[in-house]
């Protein structure tokens, strides 16, 4: 592994030694890293890398899966060990959201969408409720296009809106992070720039990680570049310098096309 020396100071989530297994089988070794806070990580490498993997570990949605475990290392955020068997993992979700590659809107209006995450977490104040869902339709600029119809379903909007909608109904719930796991890989490419300019928006007040396939993506969106290959942390630093002079051999031959 190579890290960056440079790294921000303040750090979002400080991942130590970490080892993860499907049942028998070992796909995330002895991976170590800190994300810095209000900063876009990019995580890439070629499928099967383990980069979706160690992104699931960081809301513990692994957790649904039989015989999947973390087998060694630690993931703290906030000081806070969240491998900790006590942990409350709708606070965990709360606080660490997450926006995946399909969009996946409930069968419900839009208005509903972006409330259901306040109404499970106990908020009855509707006022409150109706301040919300606007402020996240605008923070994602879909405020002006859907307006007039947010008790139509949610399935009206293009691709490219719904996904919009995910990350509004995410950030509604006031998380400190957002994981977004290939989240253009299913859009155009005007929907994807949208997207894009969106992050870079968020940043400001969300600390970020996506897994992304597109290597234009991560060299325009992010911060910070983590290359993955075999379960292993190659390559970590600032995406300007890893793409334009990575250290490591294996990332200079994947970022130039030679495998993956």
């Amino acid at each position: 592994m190579v890290s960056d020396s440079a790294q921000p100071a303040v750090s979002a989530i400080e991942i130590e030694n970490l080892r993860f297994s499907y049942g028998a089988k070992e796909v995330i070794h002895d991976v170590s890293l800190s994300i810095p806070s209000n900063q876009i990580t990019a995580f890439i490498g070629p499928s099967g890398c383990g980069k979706s993997t160690l992104l699931r570990c960081l809301n513990r949605i692994n957790d649904r899966i039989p015989g999947a475990a973390i087998t060694g290392g630690s993931i703290r955020i906030g000081g806070i060990d969240i491998s900790r068997p006590d942990l409350d993992l709708q606070v965990l979700r709360r606080r660490v959201g997450m926006v995946f590659q399909k969009w996946n809107p409930f069968p419900k209006s839009i208005y509903d969408n972006i409330a259901y995450g306040l109404r499970i977490h106990g908020e009855r104040n509707r006022k409150r409720i109706d301040e919300t869902v606007e402020h996240s339709l605008r923070v994602v600029a879909l405020w002006d296009d859907v307006k007039d119809r947010l008790k139509t379903s949610a399935f009206g909007l293009s691709g490219g809106q719904q996904q919009r909608l995910c990350i509004a109904r995410t950030i509604a719930v006031k998380p400190d992070i957002i994981l977004l796991d290939e989240p253009c890989s299913a859009l155009d490419p005007l929907s994807t720039l949208k997207v894009e300019e969106l992050l870079l928006e968020l940043r400001n007040d969300y600390t970020i990680i996506i897994v992304t396939h597109n290597l234009a993506q991560a060299s325009r969106c992010s911060d910070q570049t983590a290359f993955f290959y075999l379960g292993e942390l190659i390559e970590y630093g600032n995406t300007s310098q890893m793409f334009q002079a990575p250290r490591e051999k294996r990332t200079e031959d994947y970022i130039t096309g030679a495998f993956g």
